[in-house]
């Protein structure tokens, strides 16, 4: 996309400057190995910069092509890719995902060990989009569902996304439809729905449709040998305070031999790939004259759909006050109560190993924060990102 100056886009060229400090400090500080930071408004890129090392052993820099595991910033795709279809016709919001998926028609909810109970109703396809389907990760304490999730192996790369669904649904929600919102595989279901309703593998869905028209030639669910050089290295950190490997950058879960193509959190991508996507949801649903979505679509999406009594939501024990849920995205409507910058409106998502994203429609801004750390809520560098972003916007 066309760079612009920091003025010409309502930017202080001076106080833009603070993003570079505010991640070199992660950086000398060796907190985090790489990062690179992406700032776009009214459709050209104001700020584009690359930080620290992509590999450490290996002393290889960061680049503005670095490629990273985007982990769940593939789920407003994946949602995107269902709500492309519901513009065919092809479904409605409250049918029931047993429509499509029969072996959700018979799910039982968990009350107490030894005893499951009947679904009150159906799980629709908005429980999945909006994470109120009584889902889990299996990364959660306060369930005994969570335990099963890990005994059935749901992310083993050898089985496929139609396997993976077989096994989840053999055990029981956690909530009823409806009455919780809780972060779950919900997403993966989606990225299912999206291959029966289409009849085509999620991968190929997702390049033939969204990828290829929108111009994203580093997004997929794997890694070709020859941009093997350019994956970044996954880091956590060790009890004594240094930076250990969790994921090399070898193909591993993103070669050609895996099967299983999460639409929750699969997907591989550059800041700049996920800029075409984040401008295309900016600009209700067109990107160079591509259309993917309608305007009403987008609105839909970005609009949250949880009443009061869902809210706040929270990942685990954390939660997220001011925010609620569209379908795929995370959405702002209360900024006091966030405690952070941004507009009311604003929507967006993170990943597992601190990636994040938002776009503002009320400034016309899109954030693009790429990195590679793991838990993603070790540092508050998404936070920071976002403060050093809108202290610097002045018109």
């Amino acid at each position: 996309m066309e760079r612009c100056s920091p003025g010409e886009a309502g930017f202080s060229a001076e106080r833009l400057e603070r993003i570079d400090i505010g991640m070199r400090r992660y950086i000398d500080q060796k907190l985090i190995a790489g990062i690179v930071t992406l700032v776009a408004r009214r459709g050209r890129v104001v700020h584009l910069e690359r930080f620290g090392v992509q590999d450490i052993e290996a002393r290889k820099a960061t680049e503005l092509d670095t490629i990273f595991r985007i982990y769940s910033m593939t789920k407003p795709i994946t949602s995107v890719a269902l709500m492309m279809l519901y513009e065919h016709g092809l479904f409605h919001l409250y049918d029931p995902v047993s429509k499509f998926i029969a072996e959700f028609k018979d799910v039982k909810v968990f009350v107490t060990e030894g005893e499951l109970a009947d679904l009150t109703r159906q799980i629709t396809i908005r429980d999945l989009l909006t994470h109120t389907a009584g889902l889990s990760y299996g990364d959660q304490e306060d369930s005994p569902v969570d335990e099963l999730y890990g005994q059935a192996d749901l992310f083993s790369a050898d089985i496929t996304l139609e396997e993976m669904i077989r096994r989840l649904t053999g055990l029981p929600l956690v909530h009823q439809p409806g009455e919780v919102w809780r972060y779950s595989v919900a997403t993966d279901v989606v990225g299912h729905l999206v291959e029966v309703i289409s009849d085509m593998p999620l991968a190929d869905f997702l390049e033939e449709k969204i990828f290829r028209p929108l111009g994203m030639k580093d997004t997929a669910f794997l890694v070709p040998p020859a941009k093997m050089e350019r994956f970044a290295t996954v880091y956590g950190q060790t009890e004594k305070g240094n930076l250990e490997v969790l994921d090399a950058a070898t193909a591993g879960d993103y070669s050609e031999t895996v099967r299983l193509h999460l639409g929750g959190q699969g997907l591989v991508s550059t800041a700049a790939d996920y800029l075409r996507f984040a401008q295309m949801v900016l600009n209700k649903g067109e990107l160079d004259g591509v259309r993917f979505l309608a305007p009403k679509t987008v609105e839909l999406m970005t609009t949250n759909h949880l009443p009061p009594s869902l809210l706040p939501i929270a990942m685990g024990e954390e939660q997220m006050p001011g925010f609620g849920f569209g379908l795929g995205f995370s959405v702002l409507i209360d900024a006091a109560q966030a405690g952070i910058l941004a507009s009311v409106g604003t929507h967006g998502w993170g990943g597992w190993a601190s990636t994040k994203f938002w776009i503002d429609p009320q400034e016309q801004l899109i954030g693009i924060l790429m990195l590679q750390y793991i838990p993603s809520d070790t540092y508050p560098i998404g936070e920071d990102f976002r403060t050093l972003v809108y202290q610097a916007l002045i018109d």
